[in-house]
């Protein structure tokens, strides 16, 4: 497979205009988003982890590139981003850096609303996020989205990371989308990067489990469990194509061991059943 996500040819940028997204506990930084009208569709434009002291130290916009590329492998539907170099303007300062960039999902009339709040308003007494989920038919949708997180230790995925498009009354989930808090986002030396466990069970935000992702994976009955693409090790060629000279060698191969260590246990997992 041949990749078109990728612009590295630097871009003047310097005219957007950037807003402090939402932040999570326990994540360094402010993460910067911004859009621009492109024949009448919104483009959504993401920093990784900024700071006015330090400038933009962080790989998020890389990591939404790979989990995008890895959702291709697996067949999961999910929103595209673009990895673009360029040049923005932040405090009066010129950065060269790398943004990701994302076409908005929603059609003309739709309207988007997160998971959080529409089970606020329309559950039933007593009733469960994946109970609420199941009928409403998204059951499988959540399955496949614990697994994912699992997968690419995805640690944000708070009820705003998760949205729901209404088309004129009709709900459905959207596209996975918003994985930069993920895979070895913390890491910022080769020290670290090394150390980092493949299959660390580290605290996470999940607005339907528990802040493990061992423990969420048993949400899902046994019979349930979703079956995806097989990753295969020729793979990973695709996964990082064209990035090998904008991230260390290193940061590379911990994100291959991580995905293939974690794709094969929950591989032995659901055959097991």
């Amino acid at each position: 497979m041949i990749n078109h996500d990728f612009i590295k040819e630097k871009q003047d940028l310097t005219y957007l205009e950037w807003d402090k997204a939402r932040e999570s506990s326990g994540t360094g930084g402010s993460f910067l988003k911004a859009y621009e009208l492109v024949d009448g569709k919104k483009i959504y434009y993401k920093l990784s982890a900024y700071d006015p002291i330090n400038g933009i130290t962080g790989r998020e916009c890389f990591n939404e590139l790979i989990v995008s590329r890895f959702l291709d492998i697996l067949n999961v539907r999910h929103l595209n981003y673009q990895l673009i170099h360029g040049d923005v303007l932040l405090s009066g300062k010129t950065y060269d850096t790398f943004l990701c960039a994302s076409a908005d999902f929603k059609e003309k009339g739709d309207r988007k609303i997160t998971l959080e709040d529409v089970y606020a308003l329309e559950k039933e007494d007593n009733e469960t996020i994946l109970s609420f989920c199941e009928r409403m038919g998204w059951l499988s949708y959540i399955y496949q989205m614990i697994v994912i997180d699992f997968l690419i230790i995805n640690r944000d995925r708070h009820g705003a990371n998760i949205e729901i498009i209404d088309h004129n009354g009709h709900k459905e989930p959207a596209p996975f989308f918003d994985h930069g808090l993920s895979l070895i986002f913390s890491c910022h030396d080769e020290q670290s990067i090394n150390d980092f466990d493949p299959m660390a069970d580290l605290p996470v935000q999940s607005y339907f489990g528990s802040r493990s992702l061992f423990t969420n994976l048993k949400l899902i009955p046994a019979d349930q469990l979703p079956v995806f693409r097989r990753l295969d090790p020729s793979d990973k060629d695709y996964l990082f194509q064209d990035l090998y000279p904008y991230l260390p060698a290193a940061y590379i191969e911990k994100i291959w061991q991580i995905l293939f260590e974690r794709w094969s246990y929950y591989e032995s997992l659901r055959n097991r059943q």
